[in-house]
C-alpha cells in the first residue's frame, strides 16, 4: 500500500515537502508540525528542526484569515490528519 492511498495523505504528504523545502506555514506543513512526534514513530522523515513552535494556533490563525468557517474546518483538517496518522501506523505496525 502507497502512502498516497492513506486517508488525508492529500494534505499530509504535501506538507512534508514544504517542509523540507522550508516552507514552515502552510496548511500541510502545520498539520505535519501537530502530529510531528507520532508521523516520525510511524516511520516518516520529519526534518523536527523546521517545525513552526505553534502549530496548532499558526494553523488556525492562517484559516482565520481565509475563511469564514475556520473553525470547522480546523477541526476537519486535525480529523483528516488524525485519520492519516491511524491508517499510517497501523501501516507500520503490520509493515503494509
Amino acid at each position: 500500500m502507497s502512502l498516497n492511498e492513506l486517508p488525508g495523505a492529500e494534505l499530509i504528504l504535501p506538507g512534508l515537502d514544504d517542509l523540507h523545502h522550508g516552507k514552515m506555514n502552510t496548511v500541510g506543513s502545520l498539520l505535519v508540525a501537530i502530529a510531528a512526534t507520532r508521523l516520525a514513530e510511524a516511520g516518516l522523515d520529519v526534518p523536527k528542526d523546521r517545525l513552526a513552535a505553534e502549530p496548532e494556533l499558526t494553523l488556525y490563525a492562517l484559516l482565520e484569515d481565509e475563511r469564514d468557517d475556520a473553525y470547522l474546518y480546523y477541526n476537519a483538517l486535525l480529523n483528516r490528519l488524525n485519520s492519516f496518522c491511524n491508517a499510517l501506523e497501523l501501516r507500520y505496525m503490520y509493515k503494509l
